[in-house]
């Protein structure tokens, strides 16, 4: 007994055993407790359409072991008599542990908003979605920001100073990754103003395909032949882009050409026929149908209509329809369609015009 008694740095062996005991019980029970209240409330979160229990489950599961450890250490320091220098360095060790924690329990709840609000928002407004990803990353980097700021002020460090030295920095920096910077910023203007968002099928230049992902440097399109396209955000911004998403309906103009030996009445018939093929056709518009123009072989013909569903499966069946429409009449009534063809003339003199 007199042993424990023995005075170690201003305190009592006991003390230092009970001190060891209460770390080891603490960052025992955190520890086992956490595991637990976390597999049980998976279970539950399963049964519940609740989205409460959900994120207080993915709060819990972020966190660390390392902050576990130091609560306990702090736990075990509250008992004992130590120097003002090191109370001030356990303080300040817990406070960063526990800012460090309260960041990735903000990321935490950032993500899982972002996740479920963008899933829920995915099918019925892609727009806001791809916008809530860029929203999350500008909430973590302003949680991290602050997290930062607030463990160096908690060390003594002069954030004031810091920020204006980070300004004169920054321009510096900007300067040195100006190209990242400025896919950066095509991102920003990307997801405010929307030119495309993510499931829009594009085209630039001769590369097309459906936008898959915006992210802060590139934008990735799963092309129709399944291989995935990256754009750079500042070349995809300089581009053409042409978005089928937006399309509400298609302007179809297709030509054709008969035979110059169709006669001018039977000609004067063919857009009437055209005409009534096209309106026979459900989601079609009927716009014109012409004589347009004495080809080198045959008399052509130009014809326009609108089909009022973008989609291209759609369109194809139309046309297919009106293709096949089109042939039906033509062979009943005698016309016969052109195709490249030459016609040579040839002129035999008599003898006496020879001599």
């Amino acid at each position: 007994m007199e042993v424990l008694k023995t005075v170690y740095y201003s305190n009592p062996l006991w003390t230092w055993l009970l001190a060891v005991a209460i770390v080891l019980f603490a960052w025992f029970v955190l520890r086992v407790v956490m595991r637990r209240l976390v597999r049980r409330l998976r279970r539950v979160t399963v049964k519940t359409p609740g989205r409460f229990d959900d994120m207080l489950v993915e709060l819990l599961a972020k966190t660390r072991f390392l902050f576990i450890l130091v609560v306990a250490f702090y736990a075990g320091s509250l008992i004992l008599v130590l120097p003002d220098a090191a109370e001030r360095a356990l303080r300040a060790l817990f406070v960063f542990a526990l800012l460090i924690q309260a960041g990735f329990w903000g990321d935490g709840v950032a993500t899982f908003w972002i996740r479920r609000t963008a899933k829920r928002k995915m099918e019925d407004d892609a727009a806001t979605a791809t916008s809530l990803t860029a929203l999350g990353f500008v909430a973590k980097v302003a949680i991290w920001a602050i997290i930062a700021l607030l463990a160096l002020d908690n060390f003594g460090i002069d954030i004031t100073a810091l920020i204006a030295g980070l300004g004169i920095g920054g321009i510096a920096i900007a300067l040195a990754v100006q190209n990242i910077l400025g896919d950066l910023f095509a991102s920003l203007s990307i997801l405010v103003d929307k030119p495309f968002v993510i499931g829009d099928f594009i085209i630039v230049g001769e590369l097309m395909g459906t936008v898959e992902r915006i992210g802060l440097k590139t934008t990735r399109v799963r092309s129709l032949s399944g291989e995935q396209i990256i754009f750079s955000n500042s070349d995809l911004l300089g581009s053409r882009v042409r978005n089928y998403k937006r399309m509400y309906e298609r302007r179809v103009v297709f030509p054709f050409g008969v035979t110059y030996q169709t006669p001018p009445d039977v000609l004067a018939s063919i857009p009437e026929t055209v005409r009534v093929i096209i309106e026979d056709q459900p989601n079609v518009r009927f716009d014109r149908c012409h004589f347009r123009a004495f080809g080198d072989f045959s008399l052509d013909f130009e014809t326009v209509y609108y089909v009022l569903d973008p989609d291209y499966n759609v369109y194809m069946d139309r046309q297919q329809a009106i293709n096949l429409g089109i042939a039906r009449a033509f062979e009943a009534q005698g016309i016969e369609f052109a195709y490249p063809t030459q016609t040579l003339y040839l002129s035999r003199l008599d003898a006496s015009e020879e001599e």
